[in-house]
Parts: C-alpha cells; sequence; structure tokens
C-alpha cells in the first residue's frame, strides 16, 4: 500500500510533523495506573480484522502514525481490499474532484469485502448517489460561515463557541456534513488563525464552553492539541471544552497513554464521539475509550441517522448497549444533514421518533438519546420526539406510557 503524503503541512502539529516517540504509538509503564475493565466486559469486544494487513507487525498495525499514512485514498489501492461493483468504480473516481476518498487500514478492514450494503462500506467507500444534488441540499447547511467572526470560530449560542483547529480526518465519512472544508488543504487553520480564533475567545467573557473541532482535531499532534488545551484553561471564563473526534471509531490507536496523560492536565476535558454502528465497536474502540474515561475524560455519542447503516431500532439499541459497556454516553441522534450529494443517507424525520420509542421505556433511559434536527441555515439543534401527551385540560394530564397504556396526572 503506497504511502499517502500527509495534506496540510503549513499547519503547525498536524499529523506527520513529528516521528513517533515509539512505534506503537504506547506510553512507559509507568503513565498505566493498571486500571482494567473485568474480563467478562472486554470479551464482548472482538479485536478488528486485518483484511490484506495480516502480515503487518503489531508495532506499525498499531502506530496511529502509519496508519495515517497508509489511508487508502486510490482506487487501485481499494480494490485490493473489498471487491467493488461497478457503480462504486465509477463513484471513486467521479465524486473525487467534489470529495477525496481516505480510509485508514484499521477502519478498511472492517469493510466485508463481498457486501456493498455493509454499514462501515456505506460510511467511506463513495456511491453514485453522492452525484446527485437534491434541491434542498446546502454547501453550508448549518449556516456556520456566516456565523463567523473571526476565521475558525462559530459563535452562534450565547456561550459557546465551536473551534475549527484542522481540515484533516482519519476517514472522510461520505455522509460528512462540512465537505465543503474537509479534506480541503486550502482549508487548512494556520497557526494565525488559530492564534486569531484563540484571542477571540479570551475577549469574549460570555463564553464558557468551546467545542474542540474539525475536520478531527486529533489529527493534531499531543504538543499542538496541549498547546490549545493549555491556551484555552488559561482563560478565566472558559469552564469546559470539548474534543469531536471520530479517531476512536476510525483510528483508535490514536488515543495513547501519552496523550491522554496530556488531557489530565486540562480537566475538565468531555469528548463526544461518533459511531454510528454496532460493527464499529471493537475491541481497539474499547481500549481507547477504557483510556479516555479512566483519565477522567467524559465520553458522549452522537450518531448520525443514516439510510441502510443505523435506521432501524434493533441496530441503535444494540449499539446504545455497547455504547454504554465502553463507558460511553449516547447523548445525540442527528437527523441527517442537508449537505451537498447526501441525500441518499437521509431518512424521514419519523424514522428517528420510532427509534426514540422503541428505546423509551424498553432499555434504560441511560441508552435514550436526544434526537435533534439541526436546523438547516443556522437555527440550531431542535428536539423532536415522540408525543406521550393523550390530553391536557386545566390540570388534568392524559398521559400514555412506552407500552401504550394511558395514565391521569393531576397537577396541585
Amino acid at each position: 500500500m503506497a504511502n499517502l503524503p500527509v495534506m496540510g503541512g503549513g499547519e503547525l502539529g498536524d499529523v506527520g510533523s513529528r516521528p513517533p516517540e515509539r512505534a506503537n504509538g504506547a506510553a512507559s509503564p509507568s503513565r498505566d495506573d493498571g486500571i482494567r475493565p473485568v474480563p467478562s466486559v472486554r470479551a464482548r469486544f472482538a479485536p478488528g480484522p486485518r483484511s490484506i494487513w495480516k502480515d503487518v507487525p503489531d508495532a506499525l498495525w498499531n502506530d496511529w502514525h502509519w496508519q495515517q499514512r497508509e489511508r487508502i485514498t486510490r482506487l487501485d489501492q481499494l480494490e485490493k481490499v473489498i471487491h467493488l461493483t461497478d457503480e462504486e468504480r465509477r463513484a471513486v473516481v467521479e465524486t473525487d474532484a467534489e470529495f477525496h476518498m481516505g480510509i485508514t487500514p484499521y477502519y478498511a478492514a472492517l469493510m466485508d469485502p463481498d457486501d456493498p450494503s455493509c454499514p462501515i462500506r456505506l460510511q467511506s467507500v463513495p456511491t453514485l448517489g453522492e452525484l446527485t444534488i437534491a434541491p434542498a441540499d446546502l454547501e453550508d447547511p448549518l449556516a456556520e460561515e456566516r456565523d463567523m467572526p473571526v476565521p475558525g470560530i462559530t459563535h452562534r449560542y450565547p456561550d459557546r463557541v465551536l473551534f475549527y483547529t484542522t481540515h484533516n480526518c482519519p476517514v472522510y465519512c461520505r455522509h460528512c456534513t462540512r465537505k465543503r472544508k474537509v479534506s480541503d488543504p486550502t482549508t487548512a487553520a494556520a497557526k494565525r488563525q488559530i492564534e486569531e480564533s484563540l484571542a477571540y475567545i479570551a475577549a469574549h467573557p460570555e463564553i464558557r464552553d468551546v467545542v474542540i473541532s474539525g475536520g478531527d482535531p486529533l489529527s493534531l499532534s499531543d504538543d499542538r492539541l496541549d498547546y490549545i488545551l493549555g491556551r484555552l484553561r488559561a482563560i478565566p471564563h472558559i469552564e469546559i471544552f470539548r474534543l469531536g473526534t471520530r479517531n476512536i471509531v476510525t483510528l483508535p490507536q490514536r488515543v495513547t497513554d501519552d496523550f491522554v496523560h496530556m488531557l489530565r492536565r486540562h480537566h475538565p476535558v468531555f469528548v463526544n464521539t461518533h459511531f454510528n454502528h454496532p460493527k464499529e465497536c471493537t475491541a481497539e474502540a474499547f481500549e481507547a475509550a477504557r483510556r479516555l474515561a479512566d483519565a477522567g475524560c467524559v465520553i458522549g455519542n452522537q450518531m448520525v441517522l443514516l439510510k441502510g447503516v443505523n435506521d432501524d431500532p434493533k441496530i441503535v439499541k444494540e449499539l446504545n448497549h455497547k455504547l454504554l459497556l465502553m463507558r460511553i454516553r449516547p447523548y445525540y441522534i442527528y437527523q441527517c444533514d442537508l449537505s451537498k450529494g447526501i441525500s441518499h443517507f437521509r431518512t424521514p424525520v419519523e424514522t428517528g421518533i420510532r427509534i426514540i420509542e422503541h428505546l423509551r421505556g424498553h432499555t434504560s433511559g441511560l441508552a435514550v438519546p436526544h434526537f435533534v434536527v439541526d436546523a438547516p441555515q443556522g437555527g440550531g439543534k431542535i428536539p423532536v420526539n415522540p408525543d406521550y401527551v393523550v390530553s391536557h385540560e386545566g390540570k388534568r394530564w392524559v398521559l400514555r406510557n412506552y407500552a401504550g397504556k394511558e395514565y391521569e396526572y393531576l397537577e396541585p
């Protein structure tokens, strides 16, 4: 597999900016506190397969720099891993100008080589559906650029901002809502932009919460992230920050002991990740989540509702149960955004409501996330829920429970 030149060389501290300190990315034994989950829990998570990389030494396979360098970016590379359909072959070529392909060996090995409807394959291999631009599709569906007072900061809500730190991701998800920026080296957040963003945050005392996003901020080096988090933690009015990352799903080797040791210096640290299907819950992902949780990070999951991937209540319940075993709280289910070229992924809104109805009462509340529509044109996240109110007259409420039975509640 040919090496992939790392994009965005002008972005300080991005992947490839320095060689790994250890071949497998692991920290010294003194960094490990020895905490391990009970064997019966760990045993429920099978290691990911190796596919064509079965002869790659563990030291390389477990090195996140190697995984990033060896990403699949070309048709000839992909053909060695899966049996492509004629449509997929066409799509890889014809979609490249709009949105590049990039798949880590780890994530590519999770794909079923013979099934075009494999949920991992649907998320990572281009399809001809991406060439269809629906009337409702938007270049910037959430109007992030409109609410950008300085390059790299979206300030929409009163007390929080989104901080764009990199254009790069280990895997370029085909349902990406930020296709206009992600995978495009011209959108790299260079040093000047990072400094201007930090200055904006420091100058606005109403900001207490920063969502660090991209691309994927874990594409940055530990040193660069340490610098950004340290600068944020030094601002008196910043209370929390959230790292928005899919590395736990697509490149769990990135979560090294050195990395989580660095995060410990900046608590409270919240991590929001993006598992979409139970097949992504491997032993490697479990270990990445363990390291983050043992380091004191609070982890939440933001699933995107995708046709053919997870639009089935049984799949979502299985995913959420596995996430809880990984100490990841199901946080949001997002209705798929109106990004250009992803209408083939979008489901009716009723699908999400039905999923919530099949979760509420049928499993613990911990496994029931919020279903939201991130409203187009910057309207923000709007919760959409099943209607459990049968009637309301004065102080009398008639409510139905998860089983469809009705109960009366009288207000004082």
